[in-house]
């Protein structure tokens, strides 16, 4: 499925659902340079990748982050279910990024058994073993249909929640809505 990666370049680029709540907010700090508002506790809740080369301008103390491979948050639950419930937070921002390293993990295959065996001291059995029994956990597919799959999972787990879909363009450094 095509989806639609809309710029937010000004503060009528966001979309009506996310003005004026925490996930607007996250969109002008970030893309917009909006000044920094002071918080003494999370707004919001960020899943995204673990890839390095990602970094969100927001303020501190502004949200949650859990950061996973591909933005995946199905093994992250109860982590997501404790921001809600004791840290108190009503919205989701979920973020996934293109050249994402959890896109077509079959292709990386060896790579990965050759790390863990010259960087971790495994045998190479033990890594192709480990490969093959969770890299299908893992991969995510393409990138924004796995987000977009991902916030739906999560707007039937959590439907109280509003989830956002946003995408983060490595070359830019700028998130878009999806």
């Amino acid at each position: 499925m095509k989806h639609k990666i809309l710029p937010v370049t000004k503060k009528t680029d966001i979309p009506k659902e996310y003005r004026d709540n925490p996930i607007g907010l996250l969109l002008e700090y970030h893309n917009l340079n909006r000044e920094f508002d002071a918080y003494l506790q999370a707004r919001l809740l960020i899943g995204m990748c673990m890839d390095n080369r990602k970094h969100l301008h927001m303020p501190d103390n502004f949200a949650f982050i859990i950061r996973s491979g591909g933005a995946n948050l199905r093994y992250s639950e109860f982590k997501v279910s404790y921001a809600i419930s004791v840290g108190q937070v009503e919205h989701i921002a979920l973020i996934g990024h293109n050249h994402c390293g959890m896109v077509n993990l079959v292709s990386r295959k060896e790579e990965f058994i050759n790390g863990l065996v010259e960087r971790a001291g495994w045998s190479k059995d033990a890594a192709e073993e480990h490969f093959m029994n969770l890299a299908l956990m893992h991969e995510i597919g393409n990138e924004i249909d796995f987000v977009m799959s991902e916030t739906n999972r999560l707007r039937k787990r959590y439907p109280k929640i509003k989830v956002a879909p946003l995408y983060y363009q490595v070359e830019d450094n700028q998130l878009y809505c999806l």
